[in-house]
């Protein structure tokens, strides 16, 4: 009998507890560690920002669902790793042991980076988690009392910049809807070189149709934007030229703004000595396991992935719910292929999808593989990605709800593909 360990129920680790539980025989034990009792639906967090969901609607209670798939279930927070001894230490003195562990963390947000950014410390909103989002909606309401500048973008180092564009459309959609939108003029300030960079440089015709979005809602767009400091009302910002020299200083006024920050590694992972990069992020081989501990593997936004190309500003690269559902897939099967004696064999495609929301519109895009050159690159928008979006968090909801992990971004990458090939 083995035990297999994941750390963190986010997207990637409880679709991995659920894929693992049905691959394996029962005799095999699993236990999900989480900080949290619950799962949330990250890609949702824009749309509770703005009053369109409602906490209870994107989340669900980890420990019944967990249970009726017999999977162990510890809500607590991990202090310290140990490698060697093959153990993990809880805040409140337990530990545990295992086999293999599965590192599906996400990041730490390090807002640290930039002082006066984040909603602890800062003045700045975020959409990273849920409770940031409930955070961002009251400072929204606060916005609609007393309309006035609102900056949305992202923080030197940030790898995901899909939700700001998602919560600067939803956003100024929201205004309009309310007819205050002539108050409120927007910004948008980002670590891109371009607009519709993406950390992955472009797509398709990303940077085209994202910049007449981002025109034809008339909200400014500041490129190879390096946010310096952030007080009360005032944001300040350098602009940075291809050569990474100070082009222009912004002193950039606003009643509501939201940055997304820098990620790095959780602590308790970035203190196992050869596990992660100077980030924090865990180094992966081709099989998603760690060259070092070799029962150590790791899937989604805590991996180390580098970026795509040096930018004036620091950018990382994303990762997509397509790339951590392979990635996923690929832990579990190899993780299986040792257990039953076999040469573990299974990669991640590590290729991009992903659908954005707008508002009253949406963009879709998929690069495969996700590093250039790249034999698909495909880019659209229309208001049936919004409509897409909205079934997809439902569907994907309803799966976790259930207990069961089908694939499914490879499923709609391919159809879209497919489509677009009989266009073509």
């Amino acid at each position: 009998m083995t035990h297999t360990v994941i750390l963190g129920a986010g997207i990637g680790g409880l679709p991995a507890a659920f894929e693992l539980r049905a691959i394996l025989e029962k005799q095999h034990e699993i236990t999900v560690i989480n900080a949290n009792d619950f799962f949330q639906f990250v890609p949702s967090n824009p749309w509770i920002a703005v009053g369109w969901r409602e906490r209870k609607a994107i989340t669900i209670p980890l420990s019944p669902i967990l249970k009726r798939r017999k999977i162990n279930f510890i809500a607590g927070w991990v202090e310290k790793i140990d490698a060697d001894a093959n153990t993990l230490q809880l805040k409140d003195g337990e530990e545990v042991n295992y086999d293999y562990l599965i590192i599906t963390t996400g990041p730490r947000l390090a807002f640290e980076e930039v002082e006066g950014t984040g909603p602890a410390n800062g003045f700045t909103q975020s959409i990273c988690t849920v409770d940031h989002a409930e955070q961002a909606y009251a400072d929204f309401t606060r916005l609609v009392e007393n309309p006035g500048p609102v900056i949305i973008g992202a923080a030197p180092f940030a790898s995901c910049f899909g939700p700001a564009y998602e919560y600067a459309a939803i956003l100024d959609t929201e205004l309009c809807r309310r007819k205050i939108r002539h108050k409120v003029p927007m910004t948008f300030v980002t670590s891109e070189p371009y607009v519709g960079h993406l950390g992955l440089g472009g797509v398709g015709d990303s940077r085209g149709m994202l910049e007449s979005e981002l025109r034809n809602r008339g909200i400014t767009a500041i490129t190879n934007a390096k946010v310096t400091k952030v007080e009360q009302g005032k944001m300040f910002v350098d602009q940075l030229n291809e050569n990474g020299e100070v082009e222009k200083q912004h002193e950039l006024p606003f009643h509501h703004s939201m940055i997304l920050p820098a990620f790095k590694g959780v602590d308790p992972v970035v203190a196992v000595e050869g596990l992660c990069n100077p980030r924090g992020f865990v180094i992966v081989d081709e099989h998603q396991r760690s060259p070092k501990y070799t029962n150590i593997y790791s899937a989604g936004v805590c991996i180390a992935i580098p970026p795509v190309e040096a930018t004036p500003v620091p950018t990382g690269a994303p990762k997509t719910g397509y790339m951590i559902e392979s990635m996923v897939t690929a832990i579990v099967k190899n993780i299986k292929a040792e257990i039953t004696g076999y040469p573990i064999a299974s990669k991640a495609t590590w290729n991009a999808f992903c659908l954005a929301d707008l508002g009253n519109t949406g963009a879709a895009f998929i690069a495969q593989p996700q590093i250039p050159p790249r034999n698909v690159t495909w880019f659209k928008k229309g208001k049936w990605v919004h409509l897409m979006k909205i079934w997809f968090e439902k569907y994907f909801l309803y799966k976790m709800r259930r207990g069961v992990s089908e694939p499914l971004f490879e499923k709609l990458a391919l159809k879209m593909i497919g489509l677009a090939k009989l266009k073509k």
